[in-house]
């Protein structure tokens, strides 16, 4: 990383809160992502802060965004966007996989995408929510979505994610993608519960998309 990268200071925000506004997910916001340029730069910058994603914000007018892990680009994440609507308080984003519109209504800001421009999850059932609270975290190589109903008339949810990227983040708290991914597999709209007790809201729309919301804090910037 360059000494000017290095220099630069992220926006930190929780996202995905929980009713009590504690929990949620670490993201860092890069405001002047014209200061971290290039890919190696930026995936540097990312593995440097070691959160789950960084967004590196391109043009904060349009809603241009770049989204990294600690180790490779995503055309579109779930908490990011939620995170960076939220912070740049914009109608919509413009990712890699497209344009993904946002909206606040209330303590809540929510997104909308298309479950396809997800990266690829491994949708596991587990049968309690017992089961899913006791799992260990599974050695690298696919992506797993652990969930289990807590009130299935409700819409209640139990999950746990782990990335098995083998990247640092072996777990994520917090994963709006996989929660898109869920919800058009099931088609109905879902309360998650995940990890620690983040709270992820989400909702089948029109046209193919999914909506997930959730409430975002300022951690520091």
């Amino acid at each position: 990383m360059t000494q000017q990268a290095s220099d630069v200071r992220p926006d930190v925000v929780r996202v995905f809160c929980g009713p009590d506004g504690r929990h949620g997910n670490l993201l860092g916001v890069v405001r002047r992502g014209a200061a971290v340029r290039g890919e190696r730069e930026r995936l540097a910058y990312a593995a440097g802060l070691g959160f789950s994603e960084t967004v590196f914000v391109d043009d904060d007018e349009r809603g241009l965004i770049d989204i990294w892990t600690p180790s490779v680009r995503l055309p579109f994440a779930g908490h990011p966007c939620v995170g960076a609507a939220w912070l740049l308080d914009l109608p919509e984003l413009v990712t890699a996989a497209g344009v993904v519109p946002a909206r606040q209504d209330g303590e809540f800001t929510w997104i909308a995408a298309r479950p396809e421009w997800a990266p690829p999850r491994t949708l596991r059932r587990y049968g309690s929510p017992a089961e899913v609270e006791a799992l260990q975290v599974p050695p690298p190589g696919e992506w797993i979505y652990a969930w289990a109903w807590e009130d299935e008339a409700a819409g209640r949810v139990r999950a746990r994610g782990f990335p098995g990227r083998g990247d640092g983040v072996d777990e994520d708290e917090a994963t709006g993608a996989a929660a898109l991914r869920l919800t058009a597999h099931l088609g109905r709209a879902l309360n998650v519960t995940q990890g620690s007790g983040s709270q992820l809201l989400t909702a089948p729309g029109p046209s193919g998309l999914v909506e997930v919301g959730g409430r975002v804090a300022l951690v520091g910037g």
